[in-house]
């Protein structure tokens, strides 16, 4: 006896279930701070930056979980309103307590600053949910792909069509209208130009820039008052 089992069809809405889970904040998140780490400090700043996504990710998710275990919310997503805000709320507590474990640690400044720059985009965001239910899901994927072709160069400009992709599903499954993924893109965009404008760039992990340690090194051979040859 051969038992075999037969799976349904892929329909329009079952593709858009599954990119929205696979290109989910959580993951954007977690990739961009890792990277945003590496960029800073190679080796040493991946390890920060896993740090980094543990608060960003890794506990929000978890917290997320909790809420959907106790019939605090349907799913993962967390639509309604006011789950919604209790979730944005978490991610902001969490995220602010790795802001200032990573700061009293001594993180590099790039990452930090752009953990910085990540508290205060999901303040907006949950300010702009307070009376509009602009796509998280879109201002994640944007703000990522953006954050890492300033970073790294236009060669992941195709990454876009990752965003594209996340914003159809989204649509496709009704959780938003199209001017609510297009205004979570832009909004994601924008805030992570500006974050690459204001973040150290060019710096050690301590914040001192290469030519200042040029000077420093020069300061060093600078013969010692009253020595003598």
């Amino acid at each position: 006896m051969v038992a075999c089992t037969r799976e349904g069809p892929v329909t329009r809405r079952s593709a858009a279930e599954r990119v929205t889970y696979l290109l989910e904040p959580k993951n954007w998140i977690i990739a961009t701070v890792i990277v945003v780490g590496w960029h800073a400090d190679g080796v040493t700043g991946l390890g920060w930056g896993l740090l980094a996504a543990f608060f960003a990710g890794v506990l929000p998710m978890l917290f997320i979980t909790r809420g959907m275990r106790r019939g605090r919310w349907d799913d993962r997503n967390v639509g309604s309103k006011r789950p919604r805000l209790i979730v944005l709320s978490f991610i902001i507590a969490s995220v602010a307590a790795g802001l200032v474990l990573m700061v009293a640690l001594g993180a590099p400044r790039q990452l930090s600053w752009y953990f910085g720059c990540m508290l205060v985009s999901v303040a907006v965001l949950a300010g702009i949910t307070t009376v509009w239910k602009i796509s998280i899901h879109c201002a994640v994927a944007s703000g990522s792909v953006t954050l890492m072709t300033l970073l790294y160069g236009p060669w992941l400009i195709p990454a876009y069509a990752l965003v594209a992709l996340t914003a159809w599903s989204r649509v496709v499954l009704k959780d938003h209208t199209t001017a609510q993924v297009i205004g979570g893109c832009v909004l994601g965009a924008a805030a992570a130009a500006v974050t690459y404008a204001i973040i150290p760039r060019g710096l050690d992990p301590h914040g001192v820039t290469g030519a200042r340690r040029g000077r420093f090194r020069r300061c060093s051979r600078w013969p010692v008052a009253g020595r003598r040859g």
